[in-house]
């Protein structure tokens, strides 16, 4: 298993100063927001943040691990152009992440309620929302498997969004797309809320985990809460995950002095 922590949450300057910093921290990989390669302004690849990421991390300790969202729209919109909207900037992020070396792009179906109509008895709004989804995520995937890259489902807690809440439910989802390249993630942080038992909900979800969110029960920096990683990590190891744990979690403090000190924490609790 991996640390990494993300760009928006690590001191330096630029870059190149946010890398070393990581590195002499003890971290090995970097998270990225996905807005940072989309342009707008012509709906393509930001090529030159693309080259730049590339030429800072070829030969550097730390790598990229993944690119978390940033994208437009939502693909569970009642409006068919914000679903288009999201799809091209997923698609730019999945090539994205292929060209920097990322595991993949981190997605969200939705935040909040249901957008579209509940048409009950025909199909509830969340029955209706899973249709629609493998419908995109289907040729989503394709997209993934030519950039070499993975779509990560992250389930969230239900203050957050009414769909996809537990590990098990985004599964179902990657079962039933059926593609290799459709993956899930799981933060720490969510499954604090919504899972009954965090060490067998990973287990659970072995054959699809391709990445995982840190962050305690208040949303700060593991050691700032009471959720037991330990157990959590004991179970990673037994099922053999070797990918990234990104930090995506607020800092109470100097990061420069807080984030060492998560590092030597999380391996801590690794070790046990």
């Amino acid at each position: 298993m991996k640390l990494a922590c993300q760009e928006g949450m690590t001191p330096g300057n630029t870059l190149q100063e946010k890398l070393d910093n990581l590195a002499q921290y003890g971290y090995e990989g970097i998270e990225f927001w996905g807005a940072q390669f989309v342009d707008t302004e012509h709906n393509g690849m930001r090529k030159e943040r693309v080259a730049e990421v590339q030429r800072l991390t070829q030969n550097h300790p730390v790598k990229p691990s993944t690119i978390c969202a940033g994208y437009r729209g939502a693909l569970l919109d009642a409006d068919r152009r914000e679903r288009e909207r999201a799809t091209q900037d997923i698609e730019t992020l999945l090539y994205a992440a292929g060209e920097i070396g990322a595991v993949g792009v981190i997605v969200v179906p939705i935040f909040g309620g249901p957008r579209i109509s509940d048409l009950t008895p025909y199909a509830s709004a969340v029955e209706l929302e899973t249709e629609l989804l493998c419908r995109l995520l289907e040729p989503l995937s394709n997209v993934a498997v030519k950039a070499g890259s993975y779509i990560l489902l992250e389930p969230l807690n239900r203050y957050e969004t009414h769909y996809m809440n537990r590990l098990e439910q985004a599964v179902s989802i990657c079962r039933r797309v059926g593609s290799s390249h459709l993956k899930l993630m799981a933060d720490f942080f969510h499954m604090n809320i919504e899972e009954r038992d965090i060490p067998e909900a990973l287990r659970e979800a072995k054959e699809y985990l391709a990445h995982i969110h840190l962050a305690d029960s208040t949303r700060l920096l593991p050691g700032y809460g009471h959720t037991d990683f330990r157990s959590g990590f004991a179970v990673l190891k037994e099922i053999g995950y070797t990918g990234y744990m990104a930090l995506e979690c607020g800092i109470p403090g100097d990061p420069r002095e807080e984030l060492p000190k998560c590092a030597r924490y999380l391996r801590a609790q690794m070790s046990g």
